[in-house]
């Protein structure tokens, strides 16, 4: 006979942070941990006897409902008795809460903090072992796994932390440092002697709960403070003799040992363990920002048990016996091994490798001076000169008598995949092309781009004959194109200082650039069709951005290959010009969801009350000359990416455009109404065009007008859209 199993949960079952409390207790010194159902945000706390629980539950949740003005609804724990107990009973009862209990040796039914434990416990032993810091500082090492799970980890199906789902902004993460790290702590004392030192030797121990302070161990006083004027050497681990303790049993004693009577709970100071020195808890709401100096946040009946006049004022210190043992024995075999052996490379973690390997930069550097200082964005300089040299772009020559050589600019660019990570540090040099002049630098500039008309077109008529689309993109595109005129950009050879490079083909930059590269591809076009024995191929091209597909696997990848060895290309993932599309069977779903997010976070409106509409039925906007004007310059901004973003939201399309009319004079009214557009977004980032598979290729147009709608000179608004079948194309 084995156990029933047990469904996961795969869906937020609650809607607000505090409707629901999760809570358990963990040993070997009672700690109870609470977690929240929503955030997912913990507590935890230390205690010697189990009644003490009720306690810290008590204090939690009266906080917890001052916080918030929505009601908590339960708490759920297993039913031992430090839960199971009168007291409780009565307190859930005054409040109105739900007091929840799971069967006995059913951990599933708890699992929410079930895993928190598991997890605080595992990170509280990684921490320890990454510099051997001693097991007495079990407590401290969980008090500070739970302040960083809080600030880090993300909630499952809703993409924040903890922390920024239960007070509604991003936590800062400035503030951390390596745990067990040298601390040196500036003395305050009035009389030092000229040559005596400034500063006390510590350990760093995390954070303090009531107060934007660091725990710190004080090696020569032995005591645990809080405390923030002082320096962090997070390169010098504290693992010499000097930081060693007698009587540490690493070995025989574990950290943590499930069993029933643990509990977690967060927030307020509680008494460590014995074997501890007694943090409080490390789930503080302060998000890190300066760090003023506090005392140390042990609980109030034990600081005045244990204050004494000797004390400095407004610092209470828990006490650790430290011992000067030197360890001296140390066994060949740990300091150079088997002297017989030969020497091998050491083996390294397959994760950690890959992970290295696929590094790359995430900032843009502001010009050469700090790119140079990034070996990533180095190699990407090395990458663009070596494009340069298998492609043949310029000659180093004799500058040419009465030239004005042209200037070149690194620009730095990161590459972002569909998920919004940096996949690829891009550094392009570019020539100056404004020191162009016409009839001498260049002669025609125009290329053709596609329109989104085109692009939608293609994609409804690859759905509806089943194509499956790729996209490529060329790897230093304008590079490709040759160009008839003698252009010189001013790029100086280490070698030869007084020449110039003379360009063979076209340059990032250039006037003449983009119409250089759609000559090389033997037509004026953007749209490429090919048919072979009753297969076809099409192809879409904007700029080094392309998109393919066809009926047969073979025809695409004859192309693909064609197209490889005629150019550098790179497979990119199913994202064209911004657009993520999506294909199955069914069809093709094409949205903008990440550039939506993206733009809610440029214009500060990720945080902002969603909306389910995105107009008011009952505002009429005019040029309200009346009203404040505000900065044109970001209205024009917020039109402008809006616009684009119509591209896959027609739903929205009126509201922009009814905006737009307004760039010229914009008005908080006008603001006021784009802002609404944006919380619109909020509610609906993932909304876009859905074209079916198998659908007809008819074409059928829609029109209609608002006639003499308009409140300021009576004109009429008139639209049109056109399906290919059922795909809306334009």
């Amino acid at each position: 006979m084995v156990a029933a199993s047990h469904t996961p949960v795969s869906q937020v079952m609650t809607s607000y942070p505090g409707e629901l409390l999760h809570m358990d207790t963990v040993g070997p010194a009672r700690r109870p941990s609470v977690v929240d159902d929503f955030s997912r945000f913990s507590w935890v706390f230390f205690m010697e006897f189990k009644d003490e629980v009720f306690g810290f539950v008590q204090d939690l949740v009266m906080r917890l409902r001052n916080e918030s003005h929505k009601a908590m609804r339960a708490i759920r724990s297993y039913n031992g008795g430090e839960f199971k107990n009168s007291r409780f009973e009565n307190f859930c009862r005054d409040l109105g809460l739900e007091h929840q209990f799971f069967y006995p040796y059913t951990p599933p039914q708890n699992g929410v903090v079930e895993r928190k434990n598991r997890t605080l416990v595992e990170m509280a032993q990684m921490i320890l072992d990454e510099h051997r810091n001693s097991r007495r500082f079990w407590a401290e090492a969980v008090n500070t796994a739970c302040y960083i799970a809080n600030r880090i980890f993300l909630r499952a199906f809703l993409g924040k932390t903890s922390y920024e789902l239960r007070f509604g902004r991003q936590p800062s993460v400035k503030h951390l440092r390596a745990f067990g790290c040298r601390y040196f702590v500036l003395k305050k004392a009035r009389h030092l002697d000229k040559f005596e030192s400034r500063c006390l030797d510590g350990i760093f121990l995390g954070y303090a709960s009531s107060s934007r302070a660091f725990r710190v161990l004080i090696l020569e006083a032995k005591q645990v403070v809080d405390t923030c004027e002082a320096s962090f050497d997070e390169t010098m681990p504290c693992t010499s003799p000097a930081f060693e303790f007698s009587g540490d049993d690493d070995e025989g004693t574990p950290i943590f040992e499930d069993e029933e009577g643990a509990v977690d709970v967060g927030d307020i100071g509680a008494n460590a363990p014995a074997a501890a020195p007694a943090p409080s808890a490390t789930s503080s709401d302060d998000d890190g920002g300066p760090l003023p100096t506090a005392s140390s946040s042990l609980p109030r009946q034990q600081a005045q048990a244990e204050a004494g006049p000797a004390e400095d004022a407004g610092e209470v210190t828990s006490e650790i016996v430290p011992s000067r043992q030197v360890q001296r024995d140390h066994p060949p075999h740990r300091m150079i091994g088997d002297i017989h052996q030969r020497v091998t490379r050491s083996s390294v973690n397959s994760l950690a490798f890959f992970s290295h390997s696929a590094y790359v930069a995430t900032f843009e550097p502001r010009d050469v001076s700090h790119a140079l200082s990034d070996p990533n964005w180095v190699n990407a300089m090395h990458e663009e000169l070596e494009n340069f040299e298998r492609n043949h772009v310029w000659d180093l020559v004799e500058p040419p008598p009465n030239c004005c050589p042209i200037g070149t600019k690194w620009v730095f660019k990161n590459k972002q995949g569909e998920d919004g990570m940096v996949v690829r540090n891009k550094a392009r040099l570019v020539a100056q092309g404004f020191c162009q002049k016409e009839r001498i630098d260049y002669e025609e500039t125009f290329a053709l781009v596609a329109r989104l008309e085109a692009i939608r077109i293609l994609l409804a008529f690859a759905a509806s004959k089943g194509f499956k689309l790729q996209q490529m993109d060329v790897k230093s595109t304008l590079l490709n194109g040759f160009i008839e005129e003698e252009t010189t950009p001013g790029f100086e050879s280490a070698r030869f200082s007084d020449r110039v490079y003379k360009l063979r083909k076209a340059l990032n930059g250039l006037k003449q650039a983009p119409k250089a590269w759609y000559a090389r591809l033997k037509i004026d076009k953007t749209l490429f069709l090919l048919s072979r024995g009753g297969d076809a191929l099409i192809v879409q091209i904007y700029v080094d951005d392309i998109i393919f597909g066809g009926s047969s696997h073979t025809l695409v990848s004859s192309f693909a290959e064609q197209m490889s060895r005629e150019f550098e290309m790179s497979l990119m993932a199913p994202v064209f010009l911004g657009l993520q599309i999506k294909q199955d069977l069914e069809g093709t779903f094409v949205h903008q969801a990440k550039y939506t997010r993206d733009i809610l976070k440029k214009f500060n409106m990720r945080d902002s009350k969603p909306m389910t509409t995105p107009m008011s039925t009952n505002t009429a906007l005019d040029t309200d000359e009346d009203g404040e004007a505000v900065d044109q310059k970001e209205f024009r901004g917020m039109i402008g990416s809006l616009l684009y973003l119509t591209v896959t939201r027609p739903d929205i399309q009126f509201a922009v455009c009814l905006c737009a009319r307004y760039q010229a004079s914009p008005r908080t009214s006008h603001r006021q109404a784009v802002k609404r557009i944006f919380r619109y977004l909020k509610f609906t980032p993932e909304l876009g065009l859905w074209y079916s598979s198998g659908s007809s290729l008819s074409l059928r147009g829609f029109s209609d007008a608002d006639h003499a709608g308009c409140r300021i000179d009576r004109k009429s608004t008139s639209s049109t859209c056109q399906l290919l079948g059922t795909s809306l194309v334009s």
